[in-house]
């Protein structure tokens, strides 16, 4: 399996052979030890979150509190690794996220990303590092978090973009389960481009699916890869659509 995490290299169709895959215990009792940068993170950057923003939070016990999970969240805002981590710590997990790789190369912040253990995605090539580093962290029972979108969305309306295959593809090799996550608020906070609003008090919402336990092909047979990853993001998007449509009209103004 030589394609990337981002999902280059997809075969015609969206198919791609699989190896019978590792199936990780999701049993196991503990995770690895965390990173000293990690708890500099987490001291530093969520009590002022949590202080700004009126964050709120749904079914944070549909997330494993052991074993391995990778968690599929919508990407509306660069504020989403704050709030999806924030939830993922509440849920009582230790968020490994899957980064771009252009984030690594700024100064402090590309610092703080190596040394708490976050793994760089290298978009639009073949390299499979991160694939093989996501491994073997679900082999340690921890929790992955992917943007399969692998962007904030462009779309107008915020919704969900097509996803790259490669939330797939780790789900499919290590046969862990996939946790459908979504946020809404965010989107108005901080964009590319555009004004942002930084208004106390902004309400963030988050809410977690049900597991999505993809099937295992048959040895020598192949995985739709891009069927799958469709059905992962019709559940990322019915989450969204729910919060969209529940959140208070003054603070979409």
């Amino acid at each position: 399996m030589a394609e990337g995490l981002d999902g280059q290299g997809d075969r015609a169709h969206g198919l791609a052979s699989l190896a019978e895959p590792p199936r990780y215990p999701h049993d196991l009792t503990k995770e690895c030890p965390t990173e000293p940068w990690y708890h500099v993170a987490k001291t530093v950057c969520l009590p002022p979150l949590r202080f700004w923003f009126r964050l709120s939070w749904e079914h944070l016990d549909r997330i494993p509190r052991t074993g391995p999970v990778i968690i599929a969240c919508n990407h509306i805002s660069y504020l989403d690794p704050l709030t999806n981590g924030d939830a993922v710590v509440r849920a009582g997990r230790r968020p490994r996220f899957l980064a771009k790789e252009e984030l690594f190369r700024i100064p402090v912040v590309g610092r703080a990303l190596r040394g708490a253990g976050q793994i760089p995605v290298s978009r639009g090539t073949r390299d499979r590092s991160s694939l093989d580093r996501a491994i073997t962290a679900l082999g340690r029972g921890e929790a992955i978090v992917v943007y399969p979108e692998g962007t904030v969305t462009k779309r107008e309306d915020s919704l969900p973009m097509e996803g790259k295959t490669g939330v797939v593809r780790l789900a499919v090799a290590t046969g862990v389960p996939i946790i459908p996550m979504a946020s809404w608020g965010s989107q108005a906070v901080w964009q590319k481009s555009g004004k942002g609003s930084l208004r106390f008090g902004r309400p963030i919402w988050t809410s977690v699916g049900e597991p999505i336990d993809l099937p295992v092909p048959p040895e020598g047979e192949q995985a739709p890869l891009r069927e799958l990853t469709a059905l992962v993001m019709d559940a990322v998007t019915l989450l969204a659509v729910d919060l969209r449509d529940r959140y208070p009209r003054r603070w979409t103004k």
